[in-house]
This record gives structure tokens, C-alpha cells and sequence, in this order.
């Protein structure tokens, strides 16, 4: 049964001239599949679009893991080649689990955990499967052994093609291959001075004679070869037994890398071709937005919308119907298993069908004595078989009279759609048309036909029923005028009429398309202007924050050279840097209003740049406030309230300067106490106004206010570290400290 599904999936690949597109999708395969995924197809396909993002190296190839099983199941024996089959997928796996990615992906590779008891297996193996001799004292004695051998026999073949005695016998200085044995080719007579054994003649009559020397080599390597297969043998069963109580993981990882080889293939190949990927959808409409078939080169986009239940394709032979037809079934088709294809995935929409049928080649058969129309018979009895299946019928009329075939094909048309089935149907029937174009779920096609250049367009319109342009065609492949002409005279008036009022209808169509390609320049015009008003706004952001950052950059060399002269200790360098930095700022366009301001504790303040509250009052000029966890002792002049206060207006004002917080802080001839409280307000000023390293001087003396500094520094919640200054600022006299 599985066969049977098989061939008939190659039947219809066949039929919608799929074949080396599905043979190039499959070469990216690393072991053969059947082009469906078994399981739940949105989650697969998530899992294809999450892996479309990355960029990753194709996994190796390797083969089917039913024989290994099979033997670890049986306790068997592996050989060398199909374990590294299996270390082949683990170190793939391991190369996207230590990439740590995130996402859909990353919490899949999570899932690999690699027994260490299959690392002690890995290891023996190099990264093309060969085994790592080296890691065996025995095997390496004996590749040694061999390789002693085999320049002896190297050795042994070149002092003989240089001696004097065979000078006479030998045909030429080389070593050949016979049987996979090293000899020489000599003439007759040779037996005189050299013994060995004939491998055979040359077309010359001239013998290839491996020496007795190099015979002897060749046996003594022979038996070291033996006891290496011994011990590889050994390798082997140990391995396998491992490897046994490890079937849990094989067959996780098996499973596994078939979901990751299916989802790769399609990943790899999309991005080969420039293609789309795109999944079918629970419906069954279909909507093509600039198509290719695989199969056609420089072909034209086809574009068509049919939701309804029947499509119905008419007009000009040699047109591209049939082309059409294959096109909506490929599509289809290639939705179905999520294969790859060219086309607009964001305009485009396929629905979802249980089996997709084409009938579209000629089913006569003289060896069965059946007939055109009883063959298409057949074919029509077979699609009543399915339900919600996409049935593609080429030239429906095919064999039989037009008008008894009208009438039989519209009831089954009607039949079909009652069973739930889509249908795509190409006619040149104006009579099965016209019968069918009054139904609300029959969608009319017609292929265009360029009259000034006599020839098909290859493109199609919607709505109307093309004309088949028989006439012209058979003239355009050299049927003379004159019996074209009498052709036209036998068919009618009335109905050439009709072929008349059918062309103008796709005249006035055609019409309609060039005013619709005109108001479509109009807009990609209007979006070119819209993308280039774009373009230019991103080009001034671009220009504004490049000012920003060399403003910037400014600012942050200036601060920089204030900080390097602050290490140095010149106070006039400091000063002259922070006013080249101050200059660099943005300009007050205000004045502060200064007045005098009253504060009590509980009061929210501003500080600088830091937001606290005023925790006591040292009189009115003297506060200290808290700040994220620290109290800092400030002037009450350097506050400001963070809610709004009505002030007192005065007269008076009284304006004293005060210093910044500096870079250094000097503590000679203070007591410790003193000290510690002048030093912890110089660290919290310095750690408010952004400094990161102060210096401290505290002397050298007694050792006792050395000590104190320490320890207080070693407390503070905000200081990184601190070291002895250099012996140009102040040596064990003084600290270095970073905040």
C-alpha cells in the first residue's frame, strides 16, 4: 500500500513537470526521506522558519540507522564505519548546541545531553572517520613496524634498479603495481640475477617480477596486519557493548536528526534557488501572486485568484493553459510538503487538500484497445473515489463531440463540487463556458492573445471567456490563407459573431489592464518620492546624532584631560580642563533666579544632579540630606525644592562662592575622628558630582591617622579599592582611591 502511494506521489510529480525540481531538493538531504514530515505540520514549520534565520553548515552524510539497530538489538558486532555513522550526527548536534542559541532552536538543542560514556567512544575516532591509532601503545608498535617494513621494501626495489648485475635486465627504473604488489619489469634472462616471483606480462612480452626480498616484507606485514585487525576487532565489541546500553540515546538522536535533516534540506535548498518557503493553509483557496513553475526559464509570473470551486481556463491554443493548470496543482502540491518555491509568500495564499489529480495526458491505449474519451472516462471514475481533493483537468473535451461533452461534463463538474472537490479545468468548449458561467462558484479565465503581434501573451485575465484563435494560429504555422479563408466561410456568420463579441469583451479587458498598469507607475512613482523623502529624513538623523557624538566626544576628551592633570596634582591644569570641558556644553539661555530660600528637615531636595531629603539643619546654611542610602553635609545654597514653595520676596541677597567637590582631599594634622567625617563627606560630594578617583593625603607621622584612613576606606560601601600614590603625589603619604 505504501508503494502504491508512492507511485502514484512520482506519477503526479511526473504530470506537473516537477521531476528535477524535486531531484534537486532531495540532493540536500543527508539520508534519504519521503518528501512528507510525519507530525504536526505547524510546528514543523515553525521550526523551519526559526532555522531560516541562521546561517549554518550543512550536516554530513550519513546512512539510515535501521541495520545498526538492528544489530545492537541483537548484541551484534559494529564495524568502525557504522559507529562513526553515529558520532557523525553527535558532533553535528554538538556544533549547534555550542553555538547557545536562543530561541525556538536553542531550547532544542537543550535537549542533547551527550552521555560521557559515548565520549570515551568519540575520542577514537579523527574528524573523517579514521581510527586514532596513537591512543594504543600496541597499534602504534605495530604501525610502526609496518611502516620499518615498508621502507624496506622501498629500499630493497631501489638498490636493485641500481645495481650493476639487473642494469641489463630492467626495462625501466620505476616501481609498478601488480595485484597490489610492488614489482619490477624486467626482460627475459632476468632469473640469472634476480629470484622471485612472475605476477604476470606486459603487452610487450616483458615480465613484472616481485623479488624474493620484498615477498618476505610483504608476508612479515601481512602478520603484523592480522594482529592489528585483532585488536581493532577488539575495539569494536567493546564499543558495541557500550554502545548497547546506549540504545535510548541512538534512537533519540536517530528520531531527531530525521525532523532536523527534513527541516535543513528545505532551509539549505530555499536559500540555494532564491526561493520562498510557504506551508499550505486550513482552506481551500488558492491565490498566486507572481509564481514561477520550476520548470520554466525567463517565464512570465502568473498571478491568479482562484477561490471559488471551479476554475475555468479558455482561449488561445499554444497560450499556456495547460502551463497554468500545472502551475495551480504544483503550487499545491509543493505547499502540501513544504517544499521550497518561487513566488510571493506575503500575496500568496494555498490551501490545504487531502489528494491533488491531474488528468492531462492522453490515456489512449491500442494495446488495451480503449479509446481517448473512454480512457478519460476512467480517469473520471477514479477522482469520485476522493473528497476534498484538487482535481486538474486538461482539455475536458478531449475525444468526444463538443456538444454531447458539454452537456455529460457540466454534470459532473456539478457532482465533483457537491463531493467538496476543487477543480481546475482548461476547455476550448465556448458551449461548456457559457453553461457554466452563470454559477457564483465558477471562476472564468481566458488566455490573451496580442493581435498586432499575432502571437499569445502568456499572461491571463479574469471574468471572460477567451477565444481559441484557430484561425490564426493555423495561420501562423503555415496553413495557407486560402484555406483558412473557406475554414471561416464553413463555420459561419452567426458564429463568428459570437467569436466577435467574445474578442471585443477581451479587447475592452485589455483596455482595462493598461489603464491599471498606468495608475500602477503612477503609484510606484508616488512610492519612489515617498521612499527618497524617507531616505533623506534618515540621512539628516544621521548627520544630527554623528554631531551628537563628536560633541560628545569633545566633552569626554576635555573631562579626560582634567582627570589626567587631577593625577598629576597641578590644580591650574585641572581647572584650565574643566573650563575647556564647561565650554563644550550647551549654552543657558536663562539665569537662575537666586533668592533666598528656606529649609527645614523632611523638605525634598534637589542636589546637583541627585534627588534626597534634608535629614537635619545645621542653622540656615548647613543640611544634611540623604541620598540613595548615603548623608551627605551640603549648603543649603546648592539645594533646590523639588516641589513648588512660594517664596518671601527680599531685598537682600547674599552671594558667597563655594568650590566644587575637588579631586584631592588633605588631612594633615587632623585627629582621626575629625578626619574619617571630613573624608566621608569629600567621598560622597566626589560620588555625587561623577568623580571615579580621588587622592587623599593623610601624612605619614605616627601611622595612627594612616590607619584610621585605611580602615574607614576598607568600610565604605562605595570604594572599589585604594593604593599607595606614586612617589611624585605624596607616596605612603597619601591614596589613591577608586569609586
Amino acid at each position: 500500500m505504501k508503494t502504491d502511494k508512492i507511485s502514484k506521489i512520482q506519477t503526479l510529480i511526473h504530470q506537473l513537470d516537477l521531476d528535477a525540481h524535486i531531484e534537486q531538493f532531495q540532493s540536500f538531504f543527508s539520508r534519504v526521506h519521503s518528501l512528507y514530515i510525519e507530525g504536526d505540520q505547524e510546528l514543523h514549520f515553525r521550526y523551519i522558519k526559526e532555522l531560516d534565520k541562521l546561517e549554518f553548515k550543512a550536516p554530513p552524510k550519513v546512512v539510515d540507522f535501521f541495520d545498526i539497530k538492528g544489530h545492537l538489538k541483537k548484541h551484534g558486532v559494529l564495524n568502525f564505519e557504522q559507529i562513526f555513522e553515529i558520532v557523525k550526527i553527535v558532533r553535528y548536534f554538538r556544533y549547534f548546541k555550542n553555538r547557545e542559541l536562543e530561541g525556538l532552536i536553542g531550547e532544542w538543542m537543550e535537549r542533547f545531553i551527550i552521555p560521557e560514556t559515548f565520549l570515551e567512544i568519540e575520542k577514537y575516532f579523527t574528524h573523517d572517520g579514521k581510527f586514532e591509532e596513537n591512543l594504543d601503545e600496541n597499534l602504534f608498535r605495530l604501525s610502526q613496524r609496518i611502516a620499518e617494513h615498508k621502507n624496506n621494501i622501498s629500499g630493497a626495489l631501489k638498490r636493485m634498479m641500481s645495481s650493476s648485475k639487473l642494469a641489463g635486465y630492467l626495462v625501466d627504473t620505476q616501481i609498478h603495481f601488480m595485484n597490489n604488489e610492488e614489482c619490477l619489469l624486467v626482460r627475459g634472462g632476468f632469473n640469472h640475477v634476480l629470484k622471485g616471483a612472475i605476477l604476470g606480462r606486459s603487452t610487450g612480452g616483458f615480465f613484472y617480477v616481485a623479488p624474493d626480498s620484498v615477498l618476505k616484507s610483504k608476508e612479515q606485514i601481512r602478520y603484523i596486519e592480522q594482529e592489528r585487525e585483532t585488536i581493532f576487532y577488539e575495539y569494536a565489541k567493546e564499543f558495541s557493548k557500550k554502545l548497547y546500553e546506549l540504545q535510548p540515546f541512538i534512537n533519540f538522536i536517530d528520531k531527531e536528526f530525521t525532523k532536523f535533516d527534513n527541516y535543513q534540506a528545505r532551509v539549505l535548498f530555499a536559500k540555494s534557488k532564491d526561493l520562498q518557503l510557504i506551508k499550505s493553509k486550513k482552506d481551500s483557496k488558492i491565490v498566486l501572486s507572481d509564481f514561477i513553475h520550476p520548470a520554466l526559464h525567463h517565464a512570465k509570473p502568473i498571478n491568479v485568484d482562484f477561490s471559488k470551486n471551479i476554475l475555468m481556463v479558455t482561449g488561445v491554443n499554444a497560450g499556456g493553459k495547460t502551463m497554468l493548470l500545472k502551475s495551480i496543482l504544483a503550487s499545491a502540491f509543493m505547499a502540501k510538503y513544504i517544499i521550497p518555491m518561487k513566488l510571493n509568500e506575503t500575496k500568496s495564499h494555498i490551501g490545504s487538500f487531502k489528494a491533488i489529480q491531474a488528468i492531462i495526458d492522453d490515456p489512449q491505449n491500442v494495446k488495451n484497445d480503449i479509446s481517448t474519451f473512454a480512457g478519460r472516462m476512467q480517469q473520471f471514475s477514479r477522482i469520485f473515489e476522493y473528497k476534498s481533493a484538487l482535481i486538474g483537468v486538461d482539455e475536458i473535451e478531449l475525444g468526444t463531440d463538443s456538444d454531447e461533452a458539454a452537456a455529460l461534463f457540466k454534470v459532473i463538474l456539478d457532482d465533483l463540487i457537491k463531493r467538496g472537490q476543487k477543480v481546475v479545468v482548461t476547455t476550448h468548449h465556448k458551449r461548456l463556458a457559457a453553461l457554466m458561467a452563470d454559477r457564483d462558484d465558477v471562476e472564468l479565465m481566458a488566455a490573451i492573445y496580442d493581435e498586432e503581434q499575432r502571437k499569445p501573451t502568456y499572461e491571463f485575465m479574469q471574468g471572460i471567456i477567451g477565444k481559441s484563435y484557430a484561425f490564426e494560429t493555423a495561420s501562423r504555422y503555415g496553413i495557407s490563407n486560402t484555406i483558412v479563408n473557406e475554414a471561416k466561410k464553413v463555420y459561419g456568420d452567426n458564429s463568428e459573431k459570437l467569436s466577435l463579441l467574445i474578442e471585443r469583451g477581451s479587447q475592452l479587458e485589455r483596455e482595462l489592464k493598461q489603464k491599471h498598469k498606468k495608475v500602477d507607475e503612477k503609484l510606484d512613482e508616488i512610492h519612489k518620492k515617498e521612499h527618497a523623502l524617507k531616505e533623506q529624513k534618515e540621512q539628516l538623523l544621521r548627520e544630527l546624532e554623528e554631531q551628537k557624538a563628536l560633541l560628545k566626544h569633545s566633552y569626554d576628551v576635555a573631562i579626560n584631560e582634567a582627570k589626567n592633570a587631577a593625577r598629576a596634582g597641578d590644580i591650574k591644569a585641572i581647572h584650565r580642563a574643566m573650563n575647556k570641558a564647561n565650554k563644550k556644553l550647551p549654552k543657558q539661555t536663562q539665569k537662575e533666579d537666586k533668592r533666598d530660600i528656606e529649609f527645614k528637615i523632611g523638605d525634598k531636595v534637589k542636589y546637583h544632579s541627585q534627588k534626597g531629603t534634608i535629614v537635619s539643619m545645621k542653622g540656615k546654611n548647613e543640611a544634611t540630606i540623604e541620598v540613595d542610602g548615603m548623608r551627605v553635609r551640603v549648603k543649603t545654597k546648592h539645594l533646590k525644592h523639588t516641589q513648588i514653595i512660594k517664596q518671601k520676596p527680599t531685598t537682600n541677597l547674599n552671594v558667597q562662592v563655594e568650590k566644587k567637590a575637588g579631586l584631592k582631599c588633605d588631612l594633615h594634622g587632623l585627629r582621626a575622628d575629625e578626619a574619617c567625617e571630613v573624608l566621608d563627606k569629600f567621598l560622597s560630594d566626589a560620588l555625587i558630582n561623577g568623580w571615579d578617583e580621588v587622592i587623599v593625603y593623610h601624612g605619614i607621622g605616627t601611622g595612627k591617622l594612616s590607619y584610621a584612613v585605611k580602615e574607614f576606606l576598607k568600610q565604605h560601601p562605595r570604594v572599589k579599592k585604594f593604593e599607595d600614590a606614586p612617589q611624585h603625589l605624596g607616596g605612603f603619604g597619601a591614596k589613591i582611591v577608586t569609586l
